[in-house]
């Protein structure tokens, strides 16, 4: 049986309140675990009632009562993860601007993620992974996989005028 732990919360309930609506799905869990010790009071709060409480694991709950009491509500909020924060990109802003024309253009013929990779490896000489290209599309362009085209990219537009023009009128 795991016994009730006392850490000083110095934030107010209110204050953790506003930090839990401003914060994003990750840290939600640890700041409505803080709400519960603060709650708890003197009393101290076991590792299992954090556990039914928040619904996370009891080494998650160590980890952030550890979080908390080395570096307070900031040391908690921290994600931890470092990936390449402030690495340089892997197009520069002419590469970008480029890779963002092609998308935008609806008759570029592009079919997917794959053409857009070979294109990229064809105009830039570069060498770039699948996942790098995708994620880039996605995050700098808001594009997305299997989007049906709303017309075939090798119509031809007189075509389509000299249909509309000799449809028959209801």
């Amino acid at each position: 049986m795991s016994y009730a732990l006392h850490i000083p919360v110095t934030e107010n309930i209110q204050e953790l309140r506003v930090a839990l609506k401003k914060n994003n799905l990750m840290m939600q869990p640890r700041l409505k675990m803080l709400i519960a010790m603060k709650k708890a009071g003197e009393d101290g709060i076991s590792k299992r009632a954090l556990m039914d409480i928040v619904g996370a694991s009891s080494q998650s709950i160590h980890n952030w009562r550890t979080a908390y009491k080395q570096g307070g509500l900031k040391g908690l909020l921290t994600n931890g993860r470092i990936g390449k924060a402030g690495a340089p990109s892997t197009f520069t802003k002419e590469e970008h601007r480029l890779i963002e024309q092609k998308l935008r253009d609806p008759k570029n013929g592009l079919a997917g993620y794959v053409e857009l990779q070979q294109w990229i490896e064809k105009e830039f000489k570069k060498e770039v992974k699948y996942n790098t290209v995708l994620k880039y599309a996605i995050r700098h362009f808001g594009s997305s996989v299997k989007v049906a085209r709303k017309s075939h990219v090798k119509k031809d537009e007189k075509a389509v005028e000299t249909f509309k023009k000799t449809l028959p009128k209801k």
